[in-house]
């Protein structure tokens, strides 16, 4: 389990905790509140924790996503970028 000390130790340089650590620790919170051992209190205290995890996991996807540029080639030969498609529109594939 990953505590506060450990959670510290698992943040960007910008003092934002990484994609990876907030995953992991997203993965323990829903394993101990499937356990179903939790006082109600400490399940409220998990479940909030969750929602923030959640929200921040959830954020750095929506930023990681702006950044991503598709190479594609351009008729004259030449590489250009272009932004990936909205998942959410029909493809033809």
């Amino acid at each position: 389990m990953l505590n506060s000390n450990a959670m510290s130790e698992q943040k960007t340089e910008g003092g934002e905790i990484k994609f990876e650590t907030a995953l992991k620790r997203m993965e323990e919170i829903v394993a101990k509140l499937e356990s179903g051992d939790l006082e109600l209190e400490k399940s409220i205290a998990l479940f909030e924790e969750g929602v923030k995890m959640s929200k921040t996991l959830q954020k750095k996807l929506d930023e990681a996503e702006q950044k991503i540029e598709r190479l594609v080639r351009e008729r004259d030969g030449s590489m250009g970028t272009e932004p990936m498609p909205d998942p959410t529109e029909d493809s033809p594939f």
